[in-house]
């Protein structure tokens, strides 16, 4: 009997993000087509590639178009058993469909998943929808209209006043109005000006200027054009640190299929102007992502931050006139240009207009990279696109906006909405777009620590305040987890903070006391339980655990003797474990599973 073939034209688009790549979407890619020129099914079915789809965890990821049916982990052996059922009898495949946790309810729909549904895509307007390395499938989607707008039938003026109009703040954490900033540099004298994208994205666990950069570069360079031409200038420059190789690769490929469309280059859709950009491969250090920083390593000098004024829109790189922007910022300007700037301030509150990228990550059920509107609340966030917090046992504990700069914002303020002014206030700031959600087992000076070694790690080392004052304050961060603080410790993180941020030469260490300071606000009773009771409420501590079961709590259950690697623990049916402390190895496996909270 021949095989009955689904009739409509089907397209395959397989995630081809970092994330979905090391977890071998190429791979699936072409057993995919194998097995579709295989069963004759090469005329109606088209494999692509795209860039992130935002569902990182998941991947492999494929939506399957026009049904819009989202597919999930598909390795290499599923490819056969997929071809048969889906393409050729037309049935759902249940085994990789999204299983909403709450009911375990399987949703083909990708269009009634959470995750997706309640974003809204501007910058990743793009995302799963186009090969980012095929420019036809970007001008397919209005790609490159918009510079032809601004080239043809604007005066810089005219695209300066767009974009103010807009209320458009970078997106690289500064929220400096982007608007002012480019009207700055065009009104400043120079031989030559400069156009510059920060893609040095150092933030631990940020994968939001990476993830744009593979999946939609046109736009990133579509953004550059039109601020080059709002400015006066025909050099741009993207820094891009070299760990990014997906993105570099795909940059450089549309780099020179720009040049070859005649959108890079001299006299650009026959308009006279001339622009190039070219890629700098950055090593890697954090402090590289400050501006002034950024600019003295692109001129071959060692990346330290540099006073300010001059700011570098009158004396920048080679101390010309320059624009510096992130690359969420230039990915938003061509839609800004192409549907005009009330149509861009109709998003997002009054202040802080827009849409914002964020990498959300944590303790939440669904994680990846997500777009919403500016001013929805950390709780839609957390709940309505992140699927709330896994384990019935688990509560939401607080929210890190902002990466190791910004600060944790508690369960409280849960309802705070996600804009430049409101997280401001609560001592966070908005950053790069880096949210870590913390249920009730993460310990709040633990996490201060953290993002506290990390900034002293990747200080430059030039100012006092930061080199030295981080240090110390980390020296008292750990001291205070090891039992041994001290009763003047918390006013002593507190007067080193204030003292650092209003000092610091640059963001770096402006901002690095924003973690200590916003947990000792909000959390200062686990600050004393250490200090004052040697006890860690969290149990994350180890110095402050005694490793021992407590025979009243204990319902001798004997999952932690079945977690136990090393034969620590005695436990017989019926009884309670009891931990030999000699052979315990402190893998915290018994913590991890203990329902009863019963190991002190």
């Amino acid at each position: 009997m021949e095989k009955q073939k689904k009739t409509q034209h089907t397209n395959l688009m397989i995630c081809a993000g970092t994330g979905c790549v090391s977890c071998g979407s190429f791979g699936v890619r072409d057993a995919l087509v194998k097995e579709i020129e295989k069963q004759d099914l090469s005329d109606e079915v088209l494999v692509a590639t795209t860039g992130c789809n935002g569902f990182c965890a998941a991947g492999p990821l494929l939506v399957s178009y026009p049904d819009g049916v989202f597919y999930q982990k598909l390795q290499v052996e599923d490819v056969p058993f997929f071809v048969e059922e889906y393409l050729l009898k037309g049935r759902v495949v249940k085994k990789h469909l999204f299983v909403r946790p709450e009911d375990k309810e399987a949703i083909p729909a990708i269009n009634d998943i959470g995750f997706f549904s309640n974003q809204l895509l501007v910058t990743l307007r793009n995302r799963g929808l186009i090969d980012p390395e095929i420019i036809d499938d970007y001008i397919a989607r209005d790609g490159y209209m918009a510079a032809e707008k601004a080239l043809n039938e604007m005066t810089p003026e005219e695209i300066i006043r767009e974009v103010t109009e807009a209320g458009i703040r970078g997106r690289g954490g500064g929220g400096f109005p982007t608007g002012l900033k480019w009207k700055f540099c065009a009104d400043a004298s120079g031989s030559q000006k400069y156009i510059l994208c920060n893609a040095d994205e150092g933030d631990p666990g940020a994968f939001m200027d990476r993830s744009i950069l593979e999946a939609d570069p046109h736009a990133v360079l579509e953004g550059m054009i039109i601020g080059a031409k709002a400015i006066g200038a025909h050099q741009g420059y993207i820094y891009v640190r070299a760990e990014y190789p997906l993105a570099i690769e795909r940059l450089e490929t549309a780099i020179a299929q720009a040049e070859e469309y005649g959108l890079l280059g001299d006299d650009i859709l026959g308009s006279g102007f001339d622009m190039k950009i070219e890629l700098y491969h950055g090593a890697g250090a954090f402090v590289c992502g400050e501006e002034t920083a950024l600019m003295l390593s692109i001129q071959g000098q060692r990346g330290m931050p540099r006073p300010r004024p001059p700011f570098p829109a009158h004396k920048g790189l080679w101390n010309l006139p320059t624009v510096l922007n992130n690359v969420e910022t230039w990915a938003n300007i061509p839609q800004i240009i192409f549907r005009g700037s009330k149509w861009f301030n109709s998003l997002g509150t009054e202040k802080s207009t827009g849409t914002k990228v964020f990498a959300l990550t944590g303790c939440v059920k669904n994680i990846g990279l997500i777009e919403v509107p500016m001013g929805v609340t950390l709780r839609s966030i957390v709940y309505d696109v992140g699927g709330g917090i896994p384990g019935k046992r688990r509560k939401l504990k607080a929210v890190q906006v902002g990466g190791p700069s910004g600060g944790c914002i508690p369960e409280s303020l849960i309802d705070t909405p996600v804009d430049f002014e409101s997280i401001v206030k609560t001592g966070a700031i908005v950053g790069s777009g880096g949210m870590v959600v913390m249920d009730d087992t993460s310990c709040m000076v633990d996490v201060a620590k953290f993002f506290l070694e990390f900034t002293v790690e990747e200080s430059c080392g030039k100012c006092t305040p930061c080199r030295e004052g981080t240090q110390q304050m980390l020296h008292i961060l750990d001291r205070i987890t090891l039992g041994k603080g001290r009763p003047e410790d918390i006013d002593t993180l507190i007067t080193l903070s204030a003292m650092i941020k209003s000092s610091s030469l640059c963001g770096l260490g402006q901002t690095a006391p924003n973690p200590v300071e916003t947990t000792i606000k909000y959390f200062r009773e686990e600050y004393e339980a250490h200090i004052f009771e040697k006890r860690c409420p969290a149990k994350k501590c180890k110095a402050l655990l005694k490793f021992e079961v407590v025979p009243e709590l204990c319902k001798k259950c004997g999952l932690c003797f079945k977690a136990c690697p090393s034969e620590a623990i005695t436990w017989v049916k019926k009884s309670v474990a009891v931990i030999d402390i000699d052979k315990c190895t402190q893998c915290m496996n018994c913590y991890a599973v203990c329902k009863f909270d019963s190991i002190i």
